[in-house]
This record gives structure tokens, sequence and C-alpha cells, in this order.
């Protein structure tokens, strides 16, 4: 049995790296990584490593990386002090695991303070 050569992996064609995308797609929208995930064709768990880099840089600019917490759908609650930028597992309330994702988005620094 022979096998067939195996195609060499290629890249998709960019213009701009995959965290210039994240930034320019999150500013003035308000996006969940999944749905980064599908417009940039990259996996969540890529997304959400540029995610916590972007998060860290962003401030040196004019734009401030706005989270919008993740939410239980069951009993409503909200993971306002979690640090992760990972959906959680389950509620720490009523343990269910149906959670809304966090949201993302980069807002002006000069809009936020009026």
């Amino acid at each position: 049995m022979s096998k067939r050569p195996k195609k060499p992996h290629i890249p998709a064609d960019r213009r701009e790296t995959i965290r210039q995308g994240i930034t320019a797609a999150l500013k003035g929208n308000t996006l969940s990584a999944k749905e980064l995930s599908g417009a940039l064709r990259v996996s969540e768990k890529e997304i959400y490593e540029h995610l916590s880099h972007i998060q860290k840089t962003v401030h040196k600019s004019d734009y401030v990386m706005v989270i919008t917490p993740a939410e239980c759908r069951k009993c409503g609650f909200v993971f306002e002090k979690r640090e992760k930028l990972q959906k959680p597992g389950r509620c720490p309330i009523c343990r269910s695991e149906s959670i809304e994702e966090p949201l993302f988005g980069i807002a002006s620094k000069t809009a936020d303070s009026h």
C-alpha cells in the first residue's frame, strides 16, 4: 500500500498580522472570540492568546479594550471580577454550563472621558 505524499501546509494569505486584524475588527465593534475566530480563520484558543497581548498593549495608544463579562444564562450571574478572558466552564452559583460568552471591543479613550 502506497501512501499519498502529504501536501505542505500553505498559510492563509494575509496582508496584516492576526493582532492587527483583531484590533481592526474590534475598533467600534463588540465581538465574541468565536465571531473573531470565524472572521479571521484562526482558532478560538489563538484568538484568546492574541486578545491577552492586545489588552496589555492597547493602552499605549489612544484606545482602550472594553470587555463585556460572561453571564450565566440560567441565573444571570455576571463574571465581573474574572481576569481570564476565556468563557468560564460553569456558573459558581447555579452550576449551569450555559454561559454567554464575554464580548470584546476597542474604544477611543477620548470617547470614554466625556
